[in-house]
């Protein structure tokens, strides 16, 4: 996203450019400035003279100039729309973390032995479900993007240990049987029923235990499978995750994923379209339209696999075909059921979990909301017809103004053009900002910095408040009493451990904290 001002912050550059939209307009530029062009030659060096009146130049643009100003601000609240509903997501999820780490007890019994259950298998469990919390945004990320499946490098490694069959073992699973969410990437779905996931140094004996009732692999490829385990965790990250081959590069976010098996090459979190000098000198599009019908007469489409956004020939953005995905329905659902889990077994307050619900709802309408701006543009007739009122104003302009502007009607049409037809392809393109274009959201940038504080939320470790509390490092009373809490409460012989001056010397010292925090931070 191109978010700096080029005229007052730091130099123009090409990715700056590529932020115009001047891709976008420059033929329907040159072709009113070519008529301008008509009309003065005309004009001038023949006795016919193709000038009009100008009284409706004025009703006109004024018209046409107030219906653009409206399309351009409606685009623009979806466009602060769904930077909101990010933000909802983010918070949301922050919660919900905060809720599953915090809240969910540590300490358990297992009812079925009577034991204590073990700490380490608790914290899998309840880290295991942040990661899906954090899965759940980078699903809406691949939604929004047009962009289905579960098979990409930053949501496959979270959502990968999900079950993939409704039946149970000794159930044999088929393709029937397969859940909505592994069924809708549109991948071979026999590989499911022999896959084995594989960690750095060993496989998943659960996920081998869930899938042992359909048809097992031979044993020598289970052999095989392990050998392939014991490598090291570079050749696992750049072999077993199946990655799309790609330039090195030095920023890689998803090296902090786990490193999983995928049966199908895992397609890249971000998949942009390839740049071409036709992106940055957009005039040499005339010689593309030219030759296009001889240098593609033989060739096939392309089959890409990804939902990328492309140029039409005259350098026109085509936005990509939108897919529904039940991808992020799933994950709540798989939330839902944890907390429907954790109250059958008495695990969380009932206060607790009717936030926990709150939140699950509050992604649920979150992604219902961003998919109805993904989804309804503005009517095409409203886009239509003003399209072509203005094709129509810009066509007639040099009529009108030639007789003032002489050879000046060449220059005055273009930049006529260029400004509404600019405003109008501004408005067009923010329309739907969950796209690749550099004027979108940077939904990468979201994703991440929700993955980041989600696993600042794990790394808290819940101490006992005693513990960081009473020590000497804390300042309760400042600025009256300076002294430490480790001081005050060591000081037994000190007016606050007196059963009658205690609480009385204690609001005295408050009262004159804020006293002097008043004198202190006002200006004189």
């Amino acid at each position: 996203m191109v978010a700096a001002n080029p005229l007052f912050s730091g130099s123009w550059s090409l990715k700056k450019f590529k932020a115009t939209v001047i891709n976008d307009i420059w033929p329907e530029v040159l072709f009113f400035t070519l008529v301008a062009t008509m009309v003065t030659l005309v004009s001038t060096m023949t006795s016919h003279s193709l000038a009009i009146s100008n009284q409706m130049l004025t009703v006109l643009g004024t018209v046409l100039g107030l219906v653009i100003s409206f399309r351009t601000s409606s685009a623009y609240e979806r466009y602060s729309e769904g930077r909101k509903l990010w933000t909802n997501i983010s918070l949301t999820s922050r919660n919900l973390a905060q809720i599953i780490w915090i809240h969910v007890p540590s300490q358990r019994m297992n009812k079925q032995t009577g034991q204590q259950q073990s700490g380490l298998s608790v914290v899998i469990e309840k880290k295991s479900m942040v990661n899906l919390v954090q899965a759940f945004s980078v699903s809406v990320k691949h939604l929004l993007r047009g962009e289905a499946g579960v098979y990409y490098e930053d949501l496959y490694p979270l959502v990968c240990f999900l079950p993939r069959f409704a039946s149970h073992p000794p159930a044999r699973a088929t393709d029937d049987d397969m859940l909505p969410m592994w069924k809708a990437s549109a991948m071979d779905t026999n590989c499911h029923r022999t896959a084995h996931t594989l960690t750095s140094r060993n496989m998943s004996m659960d996920l081998n235990a869930q899938r042992s009732s359909s048809a097992s692999p031979p044993k020598d490829a289970v052999v095989a499978e392990e050998e392939k385990a014991d490598v090291s965790d570079e050749g696992i990250y750049h072999s077993l995750r199946g990655r799309v081959s790609r330039k090195k590069k030095t920023f890689d976010p998803e090296k902090a994923l786990p490193f999983v098996y995928s049966e199908h090459p895992l397609q890249p979190a971000r998949n942009p379209p390839k740049e071409s000098l036709y992106d940055y000198l957009p005039f040499l599009r005339i010689w593309k339209v030219i030759f296009h019908p001889f240098t593609h007469r033989n060739k096939k489409p392309a089959q890409n696999s990804f939902a990328t956004v492309g140029r039409s020939l005259t350098g026109k953005k085509l936005p990509p075909e939108a897919v529904d995905s039940n991808v992020p329905l799933e994950i709540t659902l798989f939330l839902s059921s944890y907390l429907a889990w954790l109250l059958r077994n008495g695990q969380l307050q009932p206060a607790l979990a009717s936030a926990m619900t709150t939140g699950i709802a509050s992604l649920q309408d979150n992604v219902t909301n961003l998919e109805r701006i993904r989804n309804t543009p503005l009517p095409f007739a409203y886009q239509a017809h003003l399209r072509i009122s203005l094709w129509i104003y810009l066509f007639f302009l040099p009529f009108q103004i030639f007789t003032a502007f002489k050879y000046l009607t060449i220059p005055a049409t273009a930049f006529g053009s260029f400004l509404l037809l600019g405003f109008l392809e501004i408005g067009q393109e923010i329309e739907n900002p969950f796209n690749y274009d550099l004027n979108d959201l940077d939904l990468d940038h979201f994703c991440l910095s929700i993955q980041r504080e989600l696993h600042e939320i794990t790394a808290h470790c819940a101490p006992e408040p005693e513990e960081y509390i009473y020590t000497a490092w804390n300042q309760p009373f400042a600025p009256a009493d300076r002294r430490t809490a480790d001081e005050m409460m060591n000081d037994l012989d000190h007016l606050y451990h007196g059963p009658e001056t205690g609480m009385p010397s204690i609001r005295r010292t408050l009262l004159k904290s804020w006293w002097d925090v008043d004198q202190m931070t006002r200006k004189v």
